[in-house]
């Protein structure tokens, strides 16, 4: 269940800062070189990027990665297992 969280965090982060940007999202997939399906996927939360399609993704949107995982944070375990939790985005926002 996280683990779509993370996804539908990311793309609504990625689509945030892409509108922000004004561009589309072939102009994000050509700046990035990744195909225009791959930024529709990671948008609508659908995969979720590795950690060198982060990079690319803030470095075609001039951002920091950080931006594109506002909201996503992982808690460590001790006696139990870790997890990851996800902010609302109107959490986020009020920051």
């Amino acid at each position: 269940m996280a683990s779509l969280q993370c996804k539908a965090r990311f793309g609504e982060n990625l689509a945030r800062a892409r509108r922000r940007a004004g561009v589309s999202q072939e102009a994000v997939g050509l700046r990035a070189s990744l195909h225009r399906t791959e930024i529709g996927l990671l948008e609508r939360g659908e995969r979720l990027p590795r950690i060198d399609t982060v990079f690319k993704l803030a470095g075609a949107l001039s951002v920091p990665a950080s931006e594109l995982l506002d909201g996503i944070a992982w808690t460590p375990g001790s006696t139990q297992l870790g997890e990851f939790s996800v902010a609302s985005p109107d959490d986020v926002a009020n920051r």
